[in-house]
């Protein structure tokens, strides 16, 4: 098995950098033997891969640029499996998790704007069961709601967290109002993302939401980019300090934090955040929010890692997997300093603008 070496390297660890060390890559795994290691870098600031937990891909190519900005791996929130499960485990590029196409009512402005087709479409809580085992059955890794009001009532939202529960799945709710996220909050959703623009959530219902246990990716790079998009278009819409309080008052209550941007090249969606460098502007976005940069660095990693069941990353530890950055600045100081991208590995193989490195 090839091993390589990284001299002398700070690595972060429990929200600290530590004194230089040796970190040694072995195969696809973070390694502990450095005997007969090739020295590749040295020097630096080395974190895990970078996860963005909300994104929209289209291709390879998608999987490559993410890459090229560090972000190793992705959680796609609503494709066809047919394409997506040709994606999974590429090397040289950002590992896929998915949730297939997502759950939406007919009578909703997501459904009308998106042109959905009758796989996403759940028209009544007695559906709810089928579609859910449908998306098992094609490889979904978690499922995805999209509550978007008019649309579902309570009773099939309830009805589809219930039957993605049965199965041992994860719900994912879209929503990006106020109603929407009180309704995900009775269904017993597992993770919520975006957060309200039309106002802020309130101290009491952040604290329900997180004693429940439930997590929020709140795509702010999403959501400052559809304000941003209407005013340059001169229509009246929403603003985005809305978003902002919500996750000040999130954090606040001790929620945990993802980091997701929604990025995507749909022309007929509200804006399209775009692969791998929206993911950096995300994680400026939580720290001017309230977050530290230590926490907005561990909502790309390890808390991420931790909520979407993705034991093998997030971390840098010998035997998991070498998901790696290497920067030349400290992001503890300055969450700007993830873009100071030395090198990237992806399960052990250094790649360069998303391809591997000969």
């Amino acid at each position: 098995m090839t091993s390589s070496v990284l001299r002398g390297v700070r690595v972060y660890r429990n929200g600290r950098f530590g004194d230089p060390e040796d970190v040694v890559i072995e195969g696809s795994v973070i390694g502990t033997d450095a005997s007969g290691a090739r020295d590749v870098e040295s020097g630096g600031y080395l974190i895990p891969g970078l996860i963005d937990c909300h994104v929209h891909v289209i291709g390879r190519e998608t999987l490559a640029t993410f890459a090229s900005f560090g972000v190793t791996t992705v959680l796609d929130m609503g494709n066809p499996m047919s394409l997506l499960n040709p994606l999974r485990g590429l090397p040289g590029v950002a590992d896929l998790r998915a949730a297939g196409v997502v759950s939406t009512s007919p009578t909703s402005v997501h459904a009308q704007r998106m042109h959905a087709g009758p796989e996403v479409l759940v028209v009544a809580a007695a559906e709810a069961d089928a579609w859910v085992s449908a998306r098992v059955e094609e490889g979904a890794d978690y499922i995805k709601v999209v509550i978007d009001l008019p649309g579902f009532d309570q009773e099939t939202v309830d009805a589809l967290v219930a039957a993605a529960h049965a199965r041992g799945k994860k719900v994912v709710a879209h929503a990006s109002r106020f109603d929407a996220v009180t309704m995900a909050q009775r269904a017993g959703v597992d993770i919520l993302t975006q957060v309200p623009l039309d106002r802020p959530l309130e101290s009491s219902q952040a604290a329900e939401l997180a004693a429940a246990g439930a997590v929020v990716v709140p795509t702010l790079t999403m959501m400052k980019g559809i304000v941003e998009g209407l005013k340059a278009a001169g229509a009246p819409g929403p603003v985005y300090e809305p978003a902002r309080a919500s996750v000040a008052v999130l954090h606040d209550a001790g929620m945990p934090i993802l980091a997701g941007t929604d990025a995507n090249a749909v022309p007929f969606g509200p804006s399209s955040p775009p692969f791998g460098e929206s993911l950096h502007q995300e994680l400026g976005l939580l720290v001017e929010a309230g977050l530290s940069p230590v926490e907005a660095l561990d909502a790309a990693t390890s808390v991420a890692a931790d909520h979407f069941g993705l034991d093998d990353r997030g971390r840098i530890a010998a035997g998991l997997r070498a998901d790696l950055v290497l920067l030349d600045a400290d992001p503890t100081a300055d969450i700007a300093a993830t873009r100071s991208m030395r090198g990237v590995w992806i399960a052990g193989q250094r790649i360069q603008k998303g391809r591997l490195d000969q």
